[in-house]
């Protein structure tokens, strides 16, 4: 699932084939974007805001958002895509390299000073240079919903998702439920930061401290199997802003009491 350390890993990769670099093929395959045009423009850089990435160009940004299913692959000039070309939604290429958006769920071309209308919204990035773990907590530690929820708020804290609310929460002991005003917030968000930016160095997210195979998460996923900590077995249920985005919730009855 695209999180936080999902996409700046994104962002690193392009960024690294991209920037410095004059652009050969430039295309967005959706309504209101697709005459945008930046050929012989030069790529100044590809950087991530929470989950959202942004190509920037001389005057133009391309700013695209993974969603659930959406990821950008590297290939060199010419070479074969490994998905078929009718879901690819935005391609930048340069005379080396051909980066390609597959099933973006969000992709536009605005101008640059424009930005703040795509991202201007979110909270502080836990990734990126400016992160500010005081606002950040401040932003969560004054939401009357359920933690759970408010940690995902990507206008509290941009970056973390589904799985790591999951995990973090086991970590601390907190059941999911518990409204945010009545959470060590400050200390759940330095745990939270030390894990995204250990995880994203790694190829695989990882919460448990092991890398084999379908061991790396204490609870995500994992519904009634046996916790890790004490053997109780795993519950999951639902919570959301409304029920309309309410988005699966995995926990330890035992170690995350009401």
């Amino acid at each position: 699932m695209p999180e936080g350390d999902t996409v700046h890993r994104a962002a690193r990769r392009l960024h690294g084939a991209l920037a410095g670099h004059e652009v050969t093929r430039f295309e967005v395959r959706v309504p209101g974007s697709a005459n945008a045009d930046v050929t012989g423009q030069v790529v100044r850089e590809v950087v991530a805001r929470g989950k959202h990435l942004l190509h920037r160009f001389d005057e133009l940004t391309l700013h695209s958002h993974l969603k659930m299913e959406g990821e950008w692959h590297v290939y060199r000039a010419g070479e074969r895509w490994r998905k078929p070309a009718y879901k690819a939604r935005a391609v930048v290429g340069t005379r080396e390299w051909e980066t390609v958006g597959f099933e973006l769920a969000m992709v536009e071309v605005l101008p640059t000073r424009d930005e703040a209308r795509a991202v201007g919204h979110l909270g502080p990035d836990p990734l990126s240079d400016d992160w500010d773990p005081a606002e950040a907590a401040r932003r969560v530690s004054s939401d009357p919903r359920a933690i759970h929820v408010a940690i995902q708020d990507q206008r509290h804290v941009a970056g973390f998702g589904n799985e790591y609310a999951s995990e973090l929460l086991f970590l601390r002991g907190v059941h999911p439920e518990r409204p945010a005003t009545q959470v060590d917030v400050p200390a759940l968000l330095d745990l939270g930061v030390r894990t995204i930016r250990r995880n994203v160095e790694l190829p695989v997210r990882i919460f448990t401290g092991d890398s084999r195979r379908g061991q790396g998460r204490w609870v995500y996923g994992r519904e009634h199997r046996p916790c890790r900590r004490c053997g109780t077995p795993i519950r999951r249920s639902a919570l959301g802003a409304d029920p309309t985005k309410e988005r699966v919730v995995y926990w330890c009855p035992r170690c995350q009491p009401d």
